[in-house]
């Protein structure tokens, strides 16, 4: 009995020590002890538990160590926006991504550019901040702009120092990505149960990463290898500079890394890290091309939310074949009806696939594809798989393949626009499967971007009745007490929930608009609009003139014509009526009032020699510039090339200021 009074004594202490050693770590951050000594303290617990299981305390370690202080990350503001890059397939891309780069910087020779060239890594991409040298945080990519605060997690990750060495910038934000070595992966996945193994080690980074559990993250061997830099207080001229300076910095950049001056020796790399990946022992899915100079980086800018500069060249796409089970009719948020094939299970490259898309009726037919047919798999990326092409018909098979006549869902009637290969359900507002798409689509990463609010989710809640409208999401706290009585919820799910819908409140307008789900409104066209109208009240009042939208630089007639049906339907406008009542959206800062083309509306004409017109353009909307497509009373100026056409007498006619390309050089300081 003394013994076990004792041992309860001692259980008392170390619950006492744990708790408070969790809240000076957690929530003050300012551990007394050192993570070893801490895990000592936890796994003598752990040991006593086991050997005087009566004596376990109710308010054990144990019972709380999983969730400890924080319900759920704290967001975290980039300083500098992390983008992502966009996708090249094959040689011929790579090609037109470099005559991209020479038109838009008006140089007839597209050889003349200097390219780093290192391999994609598949993991969780990371932004680190260093003030005068001290690592103060530690941000998830997220949305771009907010993350999750992950520094407690990433202190014992290789490569990342707390403190940087020899000489350093006073601020400096590092990009780079977490993942997780082959061989690591398997270990990992060798000691959990079946259900709780990881698919890939991608996700078993990213789920190492996300631990609330902060010792989880520690007790995985997570790795980091920088690639990139945001905000610096420090100026370099090429990428090779920053990445020997972070070598001295004890940030080891990858070593595959290499240096290409032409097309032919982007090619070859790639051609060469593409043979030999199966011995590297992480996984890549391409390899990232980026201009070495950033002096061009700058000048070429970015194109909505991937960089001009930089592009992945994927990596070919994994192909199996496999036999069509069934083919089923999928309605999209836009109406579109897209066949899907059902497949037997196959796995490619580590995922198991049992559906594909079909793209369009008018594939099938072209591909001759029919149920029981053996049809070859394709996925690239995160592309979603589809069928390419037959391998072997099923002959015996006579019954022809028909595309549907009316909705699958709602029974509505179906139509095809004017040179479009899509049948459409006409049911916009009324047809279940499109409300969901819309649903998904406003909650998905691009728009609100809300944590556990998938697909699965939003199915069962718009099924009950919870939800119906995108509005209703915020109204979801009334059903509480039904909620958390439904499989796969709780009281923590359901909380974890609202929490994660508080955080989506505040929205960028850009984010907003395009989270409505116009058609044709992407996130290019959501970010065109968004600095073109300033606010949410003058978008609205300006929805339905088509002079205003038509002048728009970059947006195109489908685009025009889209939003004028999204305003003209009173249901939409008294969505977004009721969306503001929940969001807070924020707008762009207003250009500073010095630019000389601050809040000024240019129309460019005829040839520029100096620089090509897209950068001209490109140059103009930086320093708060908008440009329109035609002459008119609006037009402050018009920048005059050689060989100007008629635009140069309309203008005088107008009394519109002609500005020639020395002028507008001189005016925008460069």
């Amino acid at each position: 009995m003394d013994k076990e009074k004792k041992v309860k004594n001692r259980l008392e202490e170390l619950a006492n020590l744990i708790k408070k050693h969790n809240y000076n770590y957690h929530t003050l951050d300012k551990p007394e002890i050192s993570d070893k000594e801490f895990d000592k303290l936890v796994k003598e617990n752990e040991n006593l538990e086991k050997k005087y299981p009566n004596l376990i305390l109710n308010h054990s370690p144990n019972k709380i160590y999983g969730s400890k202080v924080k319900s759920n990350f704290k967001k975290i503001t980039h300083v500098s926006q992390m983008y992502s890059l966009s996708n090249a397939f094959d040689n011929k891309d790579v090609e037109d991504f470099v005559k991209r780069l020479a038109k838009f910087l008006n140089l007839s020779d597209y050889n003349e550019f200097e390219f780093i060239c290192e391999p994609k890594i598949d993991g969780l991409s990371l932004n680190l901040v260093y003030k005068k040298g001290k690592l103060v945080s530690a941000g998830t990519r997220g949305n771009g702009l907010v993350g999750e605060n992950v520094t407690q997690n990433i202190l014992n990750i290789e490569n990342i120092p707390r403190k940087l060495i020899g000489e350093f910038p006073d601020f400096i934000e590092i990009r780079g990505e977490v993942f997780l070595n082959k061989s690591d992966f398997e270990k990992i996945n060798t000691k959990l149960e079946k259900k709780s193994k990881f698919a890939n080690p991608r996700n078993a980074a990213a789920g190492s990463l996300r631990q609330l559990d902060v010792s989880v993250s520690h007790s995985r061997p997570l790795k980091f290898i920088p690639h990139g830099i945001g905000e610096c207080s420090k100026n370099f001229n090429l990428i090779e500079d920053y990445y020997n300076e972070l070598k001295k910095w004890n940030i080891i950049p990858n070593h595959l890394i290499k240096k290409c001056n032409s097309i032919d020796e982007v090619v070859k790399y790639y051609n060469q890290i593409d043979q030999s990946r199966s011995n590297i022992d992480y996984d890549i899915d391409g390899l990232v091309v980026k201009i070495n100079s950033f002096k061009l980086q700058k000048r070429l800018g970015y194109v909505g939310k991937n960089p001009r500069w930089a592009i992945a060249v994927k990596f070919s796409a994994e192909k199996a074949n496999t036999k069509i089970k069934s083919i089923d009719f999928q309605v999209g948020r836009t109406g579109a009806i897209t066949p899907v094939a059902r497949l037997e299970p196959i796995n490619i490259g580590g995922v198991i696939i049992s559906n594909a898309s079909l793209h369009n009726f008018d594939e099938i037919i072209k591909k001759n594809i029919n149920v029981s047919d053996i049809v070859e798999i394709e996925r690239a990326g995160d592309v979603i798989p589809y069928v390419t092409r037959l391998i072997k018909k099923n002959y015996k098979l006579n019954v022809k393949f028909k595309p549907p006549i009316y909705c699958p869902i709602c029974k509505s009637d179906l139509f095809k626009e004017q040179n479009e290969a899509i049948l459409r359900c006409s049911n916009t507002y009324g047809c279940s499967s499109q409300k969901i798409g819309r649903l998904i689509h406003f909650v998905g990463k691009k728009s609100l971007n809300i944590d556990g609010f998938g697909e699965k989710q939003i199915k069962q809640l718009y099924n009950l009745k919870y939800i119906n409208k995108v509005e209703d999401i915020f109204n979801l706290n009334k059903f509480r007490s039904e909620i958390i009585k439904l499989d796969g919820w709780g009281e923590l799910s359901f909380s974890n929930l609202i929490d994660s819908i508080n955080n989506s409140k505040k929205i960028s307008f850009d984010k907003f608009i395009f989270s409505l789900g116009i058609r044709f409104i992407g996130e290019v066209n959501a970010e065109i609009l968004a600095n073109e109208f300033k606010t949410l009240d003058v978008f609205i009042s300006s929805s339905n003139k088509v002079n205003v939208l038509e002048n728009i630089d970059g947006l195109g007639p489908k685009a025009i014509s889209s939003i004028i049906d999204y305003f003209s339907n009173d249901i939409n406008i008294d969505t977004i009526k009721n969306l503001k009542k929940h969001l807070s959206i924020v707008y762009a800062k207003n250009t500073t009032s010095d630019n000389f083309f601050s809040n000024k509306h240019l129309v460019f004409t005829g040839t520029l020699t100096e620089l090509s017109r897209e950068e001209a353009k490109y140059l103009a909307k930086s320093k708060g510039a908008k440009i329109l497509s035609a002459i008119s009373k609006k037009t402050d100026f018009l920048i005059a090339g050689e060989k100007a056409g008629s635009k140069i007498d309309k203008a005088s006619k107008l009394g519109i200021k002609i500005l020639d390309e020395k002028e507008f050089l001189k005016k925008i300081n460069l």
